[in-house]
């Protein structure tokens, strides 16, 4: 009954030409172009089902619940992935499907530890088969594009140094610090640097290679929540990276608002994440959103960088300066997820075939998205208002490249 359906479904797509060919649970072979690239293989009645609404979401639900294998390579499989969900007739954007309730229940401070141990806590092994040698998990900078990711990852953290003008003597907060990489350097220009994650993994490692860099004098990692860190007007120089967007639209204000009381008078803070590409912070379309926030990054929410700039303002933090990093996040994702195929083997060994399947198909995915324009990703830099701190930037952004 099902597969007759699907078979119905697929003779009236047959003008589509998506270059797919499908291989059903009785072992018939049907396909949507005369030159499949790509091999779909559904194993029972469930993924004929996902298929016949072939959303993001259902695709990416049926290949990692295994219901469905899929052979090609990257390149094709995204194509194949994009063209089916236009079958499905999703639009790149879409209003957010999170009800009111799991809006009020998300953003605790048990479901954010739990959302982040979810995230990262998979394994320090697994993490490092696909990111840079100081695994920095956040969005590189590419001063050409054909520079290695190591290089732009380095680039990223001087360039974040750069901006807020991190030099020896100062005090230097990274808030969601990662393995620690960010705030290794900055110890290293000579600053006094603290870092917090909520994540016991990176904590761990992070700490373990300060006491090996011989840091451990001006540099620390602290398992501890945004909300709670204590030293109030403590810190001139804050970044935060890859982390606002685990804070969402409901605590933003406060986040801010935190950020802002951790500044010394004349400090500067660097905001680094993605944001909505549509203006009213739509949801990434097509099942995608959907996927993210199922798999991998469970309460996340994303919002546009005009309204992180007016929370900013009203926090009373005045952005002075803007730049989009997106073609480099998508370049970035391109690496992790050609690297994450190099590794298949090891990659399975160390998290298991359905984590595997869930980061194969989220950094080829965001890859695509990021190259695509459905989500952005900015450095916003900020003073503190009504402090002397815009004095102690230059005319020009000169600086910044120095």
């Amino acid at each position: 009954m099902i597969e007759s359906q699907l078979e119905r479904w697929v003779l009236s797509q047959a003008g589509s030409n998506v270059p797919v060919a499908l291989v059903l649970p009785s072992g018939r072979r049907v396909a949507l172009s005369a030159e499949p690239k790509v091999t779909l293989t559904l194993k029972d009645l469930v993924a004929v089902r996902y298929l016949l609404r072939p959303t993001l979401a259902n695709l990416g639900t049926a290949y990692v619940e295994g219901k469905m294998d899929i052979d090609g390579t990257l390149d094709d499989i995204i194509e194949v992935a994009m063209g089916l969900s236009q079958l499905s007739g999703g639009e790149n954007f879409e209003p957010g499907k999170q009800g009111w309730l799991n809006r009020v229940r998300a953003h605790t401070r048990s479901r954010d530890r739990a959302a982040i141990e979810y995230h990262y806590d998979v394994s320090n092994a697994f993490y490092q088969l696909f990111l840079d040698t100081n695994m920095v998990y956040s969005c590189a900078y590419f001063r050409d594009a054909n520079e290695t990711l190591e290089q732009a990852q380095l680039n990223k953290l001087d360039h974040i140094l750069n901006k807020l003008q991190v030099q020896a003597g100062d005090t230097f907060l990274d808030v969601g610090c990662g393995w620690g990489a960010l705030v290794i350097r900055a110890a290293q220009r000579g600053a006094k640097a603290v870092g917090v994650t909520l994540s016991q993994n990176q904590h761990d490692l992070a700490a373990e290679r300060i006491r090996e860099l011989g840091l451990a004098d001006r540099c620390e990692v602290r398992l501890q929540d945004y909300r709670d860190i204590p030293e109030i007007g403590g810190y001139n120089k804050i970044a935060s990276v890859g982390m606002f967007e685990h804070v969402g639209r409901k605590n933003l204000p406060g986040y801010f608002e935190q950020m802002q009381r951790l500044l010394k008078d004349g400090g500067a803070m660097l905001m680094h994440g993605i944001t909505a590409t549509h203006p009213a912070s739509l949801e990434v379309g097509r099942g995608a959103g959907e996927f993210i926030d199922k798999y991998v990054f469970p309460d996340g929410e994303l919002l546009h960088v005009s309204h992180v700039m007016r929370t900013m303002a009203e926090a009373g933090l005045e952005v002075v300066d803007a730049e989009s990093l997106r073609r480099h996040y998508a370049l970035t994702l391109r690496h992790w997820a050609e690297r994450l195929e190099t590794n298949a083997v090891k990659a399975l060994e160390s998290a298991g075939e359905k984590r595997y399947r869930i980061w194969r198909v989220y950094l080829a995915g965001c890859a695509h998205g990021f190259a695509d324009n459905w989500m952005n990703i900015y450095q916003l830099l900020a003073c503190k208002l009504g402090a002397p701190s815009m004095n102690s930037f230059p005319m020009t952004r000169e600086w910044m490249y120095r």
